[in-house]
This record gives C-alpha cells, sequence and structure tokens, in this order.
C-alpha cells in the first residue's frame, strides 16, 4: 500500500492517512473486501503512532469506508455502502472556497472533470462474504 504524509503539514497525519486511504479506494488500489493492515503494523510502516491510525481508521468506519471485526480484522467496504451526504457537503465546502478565491464556475467544473479523469478505477461487483 503506496501511502506518502507529508509530516511539515499543516494538516493533521490522521487526516492525511484518512485521505490516501480514500484515494486509494477511489483508484481500485483497495477493492471492497481487500484487507488493511493491522493498526500496528501500518503504525510501524508509516513511523506514527499507533493511536493515529487508530483515530484514522475510526472515522473511516464511522464515514462508512470500511469495517473492522475480530475474525476478520479491518476490510473495505463496498462504495454502495458509504453515504452521499458527506461528499455533497464537502464538494460545496470546496465550491464555497473556489468562489471565495476567485474560481469562476467553469473552472471549478473543468477541475472537478479533469480530477475525476485522473481517477483510473474499475466498479468490481459486490462479492458475497
Amino acid at each position: 500500500m503506496m501511502i506518502q504524509l507529508d509530516f511539515h503539514s499543516d494538516i493533521p497525519i490522521y487526516v492525511q492517512l484518512r485521505n490516501e486511504i480514500i484515494r486509494l479506494i477511489a483508484s481500485g488500489q483497495l477493492a471492497y473486501g481487500d484487507p488493511l493492515p493491522t493498526v500496528r503494523a501500518l503504525a510501524a510502516d508509516l513511523h506514527v503512532n499507533t493511536m493515529t491510525v487508530s483515530k484514522t481508521y475510526a472515522l473511516l468506519k464511522q464515514e462508512g469506508f470500511i469495517t473492522t471485526d475480530r475474525r476478520h480484522g479491518t476490510r473495505v467496504l463496498p462504495a454502495e455502502s458509504v453515504g452521499l451526504e458527506n461528499v455533497e457537503s464537502s464538494l460545496s465546502l470546496l465550491a464555497s472556497e473556489a468562489v471565495i478565491k476567485g474560481m469562476d464556475k467553469q473552472a471549478f467544473l473543468s477541475l472537478c472533470e479533469k480530477l475525476l479523469d485522473n481517477i483510473h478505477y474499475e466498479k468490481k461487483p459486490l462479492e458475497s462474504n
């Protein structure tokens, strides 16, 4: 799993880690049912505190991107289980920031389209557990 964190960024590490895992899911590098590393293993690999990874996993679970159970560990959930409310809220905030910074509607839409085009993924059919 290729995750890059910027330890000099103002963005908290747990948020950066959350965002990186979501990008991996969107790109298809992590698919429905794929296991995620244990909290300890990922923390050791990234040289971060286990509480940072634990906080990230808790956030991803709350948002519906992953599930955790004792028998199967932490796994990616199907996209259909993730509600669009957070997407709409986040996109609304990003659109507002773009307007405040002087970006016009067409430039914003073009940027969104470009970013979506850069995400290469194949939607896999849901598998039964």
